[in-house]
Formats: C-alpha cells, structure tokens, sequence
C-alpha cells in the first residue's frame, strides 16, 4: 500500500492542470474493471489532465475527508477543488463523455465572454464566427453560432450541429435551433397552414415574436403534423428556447397546449 502527499501530488498540481482521482483499494473488484479503462484515457489524453491513484486502505484520511463511502471514486480537481465525480466502473464511452463534459477549458471562458456581447457589440457576431473556425472541437460555440443564424441564415444551422447527437448534453438545444432554421428555410406549398407559418416567418423577420407565436399556434390548430410535426416542434422549441418564465411563454402555452387537442 503506498501513502501519498495529497496536498502536492493533486492540489498543488491541480493549479496547473485538472488532475482526476481514482479512489481505489486492491480488495474492489470493480475497481479492477475501471482501474485500466482510466489509465489508459490518462495515457491518451495526457495533455488534457493527470490521473493520480489513491489507494483508500493507505490514505484512510484522504478518503474520509472526501468523504468516499464507496468505491471506486473519481474526483477531478480544478485550481485545488472538486468540480466533478462520479462513482462505480463507468465503461470507456462514459468517461470519455464526462471528462468531455467537464474539463475546464480556457477558451469556453472566451465564449462565455461573446455571449456577453452579442446583443451589444456590433461586432461581437464576427468575433463568434472567427472563434468557431479557430475552435471547431468546441460544440458550445458551434450551437451558440446557430442559434443566433437560425432565422438569418437557416442554411448553415445543420452542418454546425452535424456532430451533436442523441445523448449529449447539448443535444435538446441543438434540435430546437435546428427545429427554428426547419421553419425558417420551409417553403409555402399555398396551403392553409403554409400560409400560416409563412405568416410566422414574416413576422419573425419583423422581431414580432409574440405575432409569430399567436401564428404558429393557429398553424398547429389547422395540422399539427404538417412537415413532420413542424408547428408543434416550433412552438415547442421556442418556448423551451424563452424558458418558462417569459412573458411569452406564460401568455400562450396554454393556449398552444389546448391547440393540441
């Protein structure tokens, strides 16, 4: 069993790179089964972050102050805290889709700082597309870049969310934008509820959201199943897309949910 300086091998380091931390001991059989999966994502992504073993029989302290009741534990240590975890013999995929997840990442800072600007700064929106051709293994900026061409220019909507699929956290926003760019880019066949939805585009051009719900609704009335459900999965994604708490989401849900009946 081999003790360990904590504070230098992962809080001190931390400050450098992420360092995750195998909570383990030799008797855990799942910890058997994860022990060689992790080591090997450390190997491969040795750039991103370090991985450091504890063996919980010989660091009984560290244990209890991480308070680890079962194991295997893994912990990943930012600039000396914990900032993600999970517990049991996650497969390969799985760690690699939280380590995704949750790696700090200095240029997600960047983003978070022209989101910031973009109702304000002019150019803020050329900043964006610049930081997505510099960054294009970053998907936040891709689908922070789609959202805000969706009614502009729906045609680029799908390749910039091409890469995120069923299952990952950004998937539900990603099919909302996607959803948006549909209505924007759909063209009127001359029916009632084409007539209806291209109404809602006119206004939507116009920044007259709250016409182009009241719209929406009423081309959900008329065929909910036009194109694929298209009236339904727009009014859906932009009250998803507001929140519940806007004023316009707390004006018409009801009223699109009795159009649905």
């Amino acid at each position: 069993m081999e003790t360990l300086d904590f504070k230098a091998e992962v809080l001190d380091k931390s400050f450098e790179k992420p360092v995750v931390v195998d909570f383990w001991a030799a008797w855990c059989g799942p910890c058997r089964v994860l022990g060689p999966v992790i080591e090997q994502l450390a190997q491969e992504q040795t750039d991103r972050w370090e991985l450091v073993k504890v063996d919980t029989e010989a660091n009984y302290e560290v244990a209890e102050q991480y308070n680890i009741r079962s194991i295997p534990n893994v912990k990943m240590f930012y600039k000396g805290a914990v900032i993600a975890e999970f517990a049991g013999a996650y497969p390969r995929q799985a760690i690699i889709k939280w380590l995704d997840e949750n790696l700090p990442d200095e240029r997600k800072d960047d983003l978070a700082e022209l989101l910031d600007d973009l109702d304000e700064d002019a150019s803020a929106l050329e900043k964006l597309e610049q930081f997505v051709s510099e960054n294009p293994d970053i998907p936040e900026g891709k689908l922070l870049l789609a959202k805000y061409l969706a009614f502009s220019q729906p045609e680029r909507v799908d390749a910039l969310l091409e890469n995120i699929y069923l299952g990952d956290s950004l998937y539900d926003e990603a099919e909302d934008t996607r959803t948006l760019a549909q209505l924007m880019s759909f063209e009127n066949d001359g029916s009632p509820v084409a007539k209806k939805l291209a109404a809602a585009q006119e206004a939507i051009h116009n920044d007259d959201l709250e016409a182009a719900i009241q719209l929406i609704i009423e081309a959900t009335t008329i065929d909910k199943n036009f194109k694929d459900d298209l009236p339904r999965r727009a009014a859906i994604a932009f009250f998803r897309t507001w929140g519940h708490e806007h004023p316009l989401t707390q004006a018409y849900r009801w009223r699109f949910d009795m159009a649905l009946y």
